[in-house]
């Protein structure tokens, strides 16, 4: 009897062992199955990151719509001078450029299309433009807008922007109109570029008495119309370019900070947002 006893102890034994052993086993497969869906949905489900927004642009400056003086808001500093440079980039812009870079000095550069037409002037202009320059449009042939109509206008100023953004990635967003003449179909082409249309305030460097370096980086600097939010037109010649360093250097000699273009209100775009 004693016998029998330990006999069915011991199957009694083995039997909770085995039903142990099949209940580990059970538990570890579906730990498998789970980290198995776990890894699955995971990879089904790939994490979605949100996009940063865009900081909003802040502007200092803006273009007075009459005078194209450089008009500050809120509390920009007024004391302020805009450098502009027409007709790049023909010869001298270039250099022009790299002269205005040394000496930390902010410019527009309004280029011609025709300027841009070859890989020479592209890579001019990608040069300038890398070098954080603004790029303007000063239209493909620099005609008279009043002596063309709305549909040469067209032609004259849109694939100038095109040509710009090819190359740099940007479209211009100031316009200048050769000999600062604009037309009811010029004004109509900007607003739909969402370009800031801009003159000047004074400029020299076409006159024959202002034809040379000193002579005109006298007057520059010293002349009646010099005045807070100054906006100084020149252009890629050869005297203006060995004036630039007198230019900058008397500006900030009295007093001018150099206005840097990207802190100016594009006002056309700021319209359409």
């Amino acid at each position: 009897m004693r016998h029998l006893l330990l006999i069915m102890v011991a199957f009694l034994l083995v039997g909770c062992s085995n039903s142990e052993s099949q209940s580990e086993e059970v538990n570890e497969e579906e730990i498998e199955t789970e980290g198995t869906e776990t890894e699955r949905t995971a990879q089904e489900e790939p994490e979605t990151k949100e996009e940063p927004a865009e900081p909003e642009k802040t502007f200092s400056y803006e273009v007075h719509p009459e005078t194209f003086q450089i008009i500050p808001l809120d509390d920009a500093d007024p004391q302020v001078a805009l450098l502009t440079i027409d007709d790049a980039p023909d010869q001298h812009a270039v250099e022009m450029a790299h002269i205005l870079n040394d000496m930390d000095a902010n410019a527009i550069f309004f280029v011609n299309g025709m300027f841009i037409q070859d890989e020479a002037g592209q890579n001019d202009l990608k040069e300038i433009y890398d070098m954080g320059f603004e790029i303007g449009n000063h239209t493909m042939t620099h005609p008279n807008l009043e002596q063309i109509d709305a549909e040469q206008t067209r032609e004259e100023i849109i694939p100038v922007n095109n040509l710009v953004e090819e190359i740099t990635g940007e479209r211009p967003q100031f316009f200048r109109a050769p000999f600062g003449v604009n037309t009811d179909a010029s004004i109509e082409v900007v607003a739909e570029e969402n370009m800031t249309l801009m003159n000047w305030t004074y400029g020299y460097d076409w006159e024959a008495e202002y034809q040379q370096p000193e002579a005109l980086a006298d007057i520059m600097v010293n002349t009646e119309f010099l005045s807070d939010g100054a906006n100084l037109l020149m252009h890629d010649r050869e005297w203006t370019k060995e004036a630039l360093p007198e230019i900058v250097d008397g500006l900030r000699g009295q007093g001018f900070q150099l206005a840097d273009p990207k802190e100016i209100s594009n006002a056309a775009e700021e319209m359409t947002e």
